[in-house]
């Protein structure tokens, strides 16, 4: 074999061991890649929107002041209630405020002394969207020119979008036996807000009520405690908060009169017993320190 032989032979080997190596990179590679689908689903209403309603119901039930009826047992009639949105979540929510401001709620309504009723004059969301920018806009066919989109897609610089939960609610009360009139809450309302901003396609930059400051997507949602300074005895609905029981009957009426939240309340029986019996006096308060008799200047006692 000549030596032109030996070299078509080893550029052949070559050639066939480079294509064996590109194949095997080839199926190796086709092993290792892989694709794979991650199925999501929404629900029929947004978060936002559930977020707002709820938001609003927790604002407008805690400016509702159950304390004229504290100690009483109570029924509440959620038969007002049967169309409104979020029916559940408030009812529950007027339910725990009930019982954070000491009333007794009873399941039956023969049990109760008193009956509280609920209407609800607004529960909903709207929003408003504003665009700067060139909206997107349906491209009429005609049928001899050639094939055009049938739509332009929006094209924002910046856009915003405005959203808006409302909450309106009142409560009254009366007495089960005989209809009469207790108690009524007044009108109590209020507003819940999520605010989303686009910028140059960046976004949504979110503020509002049900979130804590400006977030951009994905960031935490508010934590809607409220830590102001507030020294009421009825704990707030959005708080924890511990019972330690029921509070003791003396306290109670005993003729199931409301008794208003700033009413004194009369002496104790046994201490003006006591005092009647021989026992020792009751003292009336001190006075204030203003009233005290101021010393005499020791110079014109001297003089």
């Amino acid at each position: 074999m000549n030596p032109g032989e030996h070299s078509g032979m080893a550029i052949r080997l070559h050639r066939d061991s480079t294509t064996l190596r590109l194949a095997l990179a080839a199926a190796g590679a086709a092993a290792i890649l892989g694709c794979g689908t991650t199925r999501t689903s929404n629900t029929a209403r947004t978060a936002t929107e559930q977020l707002l309603i709820s938001d609003a119901v927790d604002r407008t039930v805690q400016q509702l002041d159950f304390k004229p009826l504290e100690g009483q047992t109570v029924f509440f009639d959620e038969k007002p209630l049967a169309e409104v949105v979020d029916k559940n979540y408030l009812v529950s929510s007027i339910r725990q405020h009930l019982l954070a401001s000491g009333c007794v709620l009873k399941d039956a309504r023969d049990q109760a002394d008193y009956v509280v009723e609920p209407r609800v004059g607004a529960m909903g969301t709207d929003s408003h969207d504003l665009l700067f920018g060139i909206p997107a806009l349906q491209v009429p066919q005609v049928p001899l020119a050639p094939a055009m989109p049938s739509a332009i897609p929006e094209i924002p610089f910046a856009k915003r979008r405005d959203q808006r939960g409302i909450a309106k609610l009142a409560v009254f009360a009366y007495r089960r036996d005989t209809g009469e009139r207790v108690w009524q809450s007044g009108m109590a309302m209020s507003e819940s807000i999520a605010k989303d901003i686009w910028l140059f396609g960046a976004g949504p930059f979110q503020r509002g009520t049900i979130y804590d400051g400006t977030r951009f997507l994905g960031n935490g949602i508010k934590d809607q405690q409220d830590h102001s300074s507030d020294a009421a005895r009825v704990a707030r609905l959005t708080d924890e908060a511990v019972f330690s029981g029921k509070k003791a009957a003396a306290a109670a009426p005993d003729d199931g009169a409301v008794i208003q939240a700033s009413a004194e309340a009369p002496a104790p029986a046994a201490s003006t017993a006591s005092a009647s019996a021989g026992g020792p006096p009751v003292l009336p308060p001190p006075r204030p320190l203003a009233e005290a008799p101021k010393p005499e200047d020791p110079a014109k006692t001297a003089g």
